[in-house]
């Protein structure tokens, strides 16, 4: 980039601060701006209705946020983030059993969302080349149509001159119809109904079936059941306990009626949380209708000096907490085609939306395929769902007993290992063997204990 170039980012989310980092390192100039008034401190706000709910921030997306902002592990720590093996410290009752509680060596920190923008955006404002412009609305994008983005017009009547626009504005974003302005197409989209509705609320207590900080998750078995209840530590000794469902399955918001959503979940460890925990906050709601993927990959003509990113790219089903993960891989693959092109071009742009199509078409299918386990789910399918939603009963069931699977499974989720991990002969071999097992083992209605992995099964 030449010295004097100056970026705009429209969004100060996780996916628009990661974003502004990386662009701070290459532009002479960064500005930051966002409709709503941010905080100084770790409080929700109303830009980011989702944020009093909770967010996974999985392993390779804290790398890669650590990555960006050196140390920022350490001070999510210090601040009260904990940390948990994903398996060791959860307890989870899925497809009727427990499964089982081991080393797996997959840590995540549990935090909620508002710590983690909060001590992203201090770290941010530090960088003398970066502005941050909250309570400033964005009405379009200045350019020559058919050509170039060439800044941002904010709804005050001021104009931001830039040579990168990073539209990280989320899933509400205007940008087709301010591309269309420009005389360029609006992308391709492939949208999921998925409905999932979730209630959370903030307590304060432990429950009895961890000694420390963890999750706790109990879902119904597709596809006859819909619900699933959740509970993750954050800091301050609390606990966020999210109630929901696919296609109408709705914790009421009431005290009342937020408990006995709770208790009438398939077993009991989140519902003994809620009737022992102290409330914090009352029960607050929030609806996701659908899964929206714009696919500028496939387009002919794209403009030059613009890219999107984040859930104005991509936005996944909340429920499987790949958002911020895959936001902070796309941060790292804007500086690496920005470093490979050094320039704002169209090739860049094209890059750039070809290497992070192949990140998000991972994780879309993985999300799609158990979305579609719903009959209420609407959309393009995945191909062999029939065979797809066999197998994955199938490892559901061996996790129950096997330490192997489930370890696999997990790095499997957490990007860590490609989907094909769990399709190796030899380890559908052992999720076979483990899931007739498991059949045989009668289940208890007490978690599991936490034990060494058995590479026998």
């Amino acid at each position: 980039m030449q010295k004097e170039a100056a970026a705009v980012v429209i969004g100060a989310g996780i996916a628009g601060l990661a974003a502004a980092r990386v662009l701070a390192d290459r532009f002479a100039r960064v500005t930051v701006v966002d409709r709503d008034r941010l905080p100084s401190g770790p409080e929700s706000r109303r830009g980011v209705p989702q944020s009093a709910h909770p967010h996974a921030l999985l392993a390779v997306g804290r790398e890669a946020l650590e990555k960006l902002f050196p140390g920022l592990t350490d001070d999510l720590v210090e601040r009260g983030a904990v940390w948990a093996d994903v398996v060791r410290d959860a307890v989870v009752w899925q497809l009727d059993g427990y499964r089982t509680r081991v080393d797996s060596g997959v840590t995540l920190l549990f935090m909620t969302r508002p710590l983690l923008e909060s001590c992203v955006r201090r770290r941010l404002r530090s960088l003398p080349q970066v502005t941050i412009l909250d309570e400033t609305a964005v009405a379009g994008l200045a350019g020559r149509p058919g050509e170039r983005v060439s800044g941002v017009d904010l709804a005050d009547g001021r104009t931001l001159a830039a040579d990168l626009v990073v539209d990280a504005s989320g899933r509400g974003s205007r940008s087709d119809r301010w591309l269309r302005d420009l005389e360029f197409p609006s992308p391709p989209e492939s949208v999921i109904t998925v409905r999932v509705h979730y209630t959370t609320r903030l307590v304060r207590g432990r429950p009895e079936c961890l000694p420390g900080p963890g999750m706790i998750i109990v879902a119904e078995s597709p596809p006859e059941h819909r619900r699933y209840g959740a509970a993750f530590s954050v800091e301050g000794d609390r606990w966020l306990v999210t109630l929901g469902g696919f296609h109408g399955a709705q914790a009421p918001t009431d005290p009342a009626g937020y408990q006995e959503f709770a208790d009438s979940l398939p077993d009991t460890p989140i519902a003994e949380l809620l009737r022992h925990a102290e409330p914090l906050t009352d029960p607050v709601a929030y609806t996701y209708p659908t899964s929206r993927r714009r696919h500028f990959e496939r387009l002919r003509r794209i403009p030059a000096g613009y890219v999107a990113m984040g859930d104005a790219l991509c936005s996944f089903n909340p429920v499987y907490g790949h958002g911020m993960t895959v936001a902070a891989q796309e941060a790292l693959t804007l500086a690496e085609c920005l470093d490979r092109h050094h320039s704002t071009a169209v090739p860049m742009a094209r890059d750039f939306y070809r290497r992070t199509g192949k990140l998000i078409s991972v994780v879309w299918q993985m999300a799609a395929s158990t979305d579609f386990a719903y009959p209420g789910t609407e959309g393009p399918r995945p191909r062999g769902l029939a065979l797809t939603h066999w197998y994955q009963r199938q490892v559901f069931r061996a996790c129950h007993v096997s330490p192997e699977v489930v370890t696999t499974m997990v790095r499997v989720q957490h990007l860590l290992e490609p989907g094909s991990a769990l399709l190796r002969p030899a380890m559908v071999a052992k999720v076979l063997r483990a899931a007739r097992r498991a059949g045989k083992v009668p289940e208890t209605r007490n978690a599991f204990p936490a034990r060494s992995i058995d590479r026998r099964l």
